[in-house]
């Protein structure tokens, strides 16, 4: 059967989630082979096991650690050339995203990003991807060479398959421009002990309506009861409320988590880009008019001051 690349996204040895949802769809076109990288990458050998790896290939240098990008898309490519795989499938992180860019500019092949599903088709892979602010959605295939295909999180259910998961050295050949540009230092972010924006199953997020940063406790509150992320538009960003870090929207983060609410938000076509995939959208917002409610599977016109902490109320009572 033919072998499909996976690209590991993982910290330390401990796999992240998109990763698992890549194996998923990897099974549709082929035999997953993964590729890990960096310090703990033997340590994802069982996690990649159990979810249908058949093959891991490893490798552990300096380089992986000390310098951006490159030294990654040579073991890819090293891993490509080893395989001679029908797909390359990639997480679509902003580093993901470019180690796949160059990886298909130098096996000169096609690539598609940021897809929400692949299937097998005749001619190879076809991926489904969510266009124009989610107002279209396209199936497309490569045409030439090898596809690369970056997946959004949350797009595949993680399934259990366990498999041989054989760990197998890679050996890789730096090329000149691996050390092009170093780190130089890191600032590890502040843990808020909630689920990553784009990973999450479940999203709440405030916009202008939440009137002010002190008011976002209220979103924090109900994303906590609920075990979910925060986001925020970008209106509520601009205006200096939460971090841009955890902004949603075209020209912030894109979210696909299961359940997506959003209160005091607007709905500017500048933010339902970035969750208009969301599986299940819920809206509170006191204006029956806003844009929002256009695309959202539930709305509560209220004054979210008393619909949110209701809310937030109501989840603990039914948890406790």
């Amino acid at each position: 059967m033919a072998e499909v690349l996976v690209y590991v996204d993982h910290v330390d040895g401990a796999v992240r989630k998109p990763t698992l949802e890549l194996l998923t769809l990897a099974r549709r076109v082929g035999e997953p082979v993964a590729v890990a990288l960096g310090a703990g990458a033997e340590a994802t050998a069982a996690t990649l096991a159990e979810h249908g790896a058949v093959k891991v290939l490893t490798a552990d240098a300096p380089e992986f650690a000390d310098y951006l990008v490159v030294p990654k898309v040579d073991a890819l490519q090293a891993a490509y050339e080893a395989v001679s795989p029908v797909a390359v499938l990639v997480p679509s992180s902003a580093e993901a995203k470019e180690i796949a860019a160059r990886l298909a500019v130098r096996i000169k092949s096609g690539i598609i990003t940021d897809a929400v599903d692949i299937e097998a088709g005749d001619e190879g892979p076809v991926a489904t991807q969510s266009v124009f602010a989610a107002s279209y959605t396209t199936k497309s295939r490569i045409s030439q060479g090898t596809p690369v295909i970056t997946v959004k999180p949350n797009s595949a259910a993680v399934e259990a398959a366990p498999a041989a998961g054989a760990v197998e050295a890679l050996s890789v050949s730096f090329s000149e421009k691996a050390t092009g540009t170093k780190v130089v230092s890191r600032t590890p972010r502040e843990s808020t002990g909630r689920p990553e924006l784009t990973e999450a199953a479940i999203v709440v997020s405030g916009g202008r309506g939440v009137n002010g940063a002190e008011n976002f406790s209220l979103i924090e509150n109900l994303a906590d009861s609920l075990g979910a992320a925060v986001g925020a538009s970008r209106a509520a960003v601009d205006a200096g409320w939460y971090p841009h870090s955890n902004q949603v929207g075209q020209t912030g983060k894109s979210v696909s988590p299961q359940l997506y609410i959003a209160s005091g938000i607007s709905g500017a076509i500048q933010h339902r880009a970035g969750m208009q995939t969301s599986k299940t959208i819920v809206a509170i917002n006191k204006d029956a008019e806003a844009p929002i409610f256009d695309l959202v599977d539930y709305g509560v016109v209220g004054d979210l001051f008393e619909v949110v902490p209701a809310l937030t109320e109501e989840v603990k009572a039914r948890k406790g």
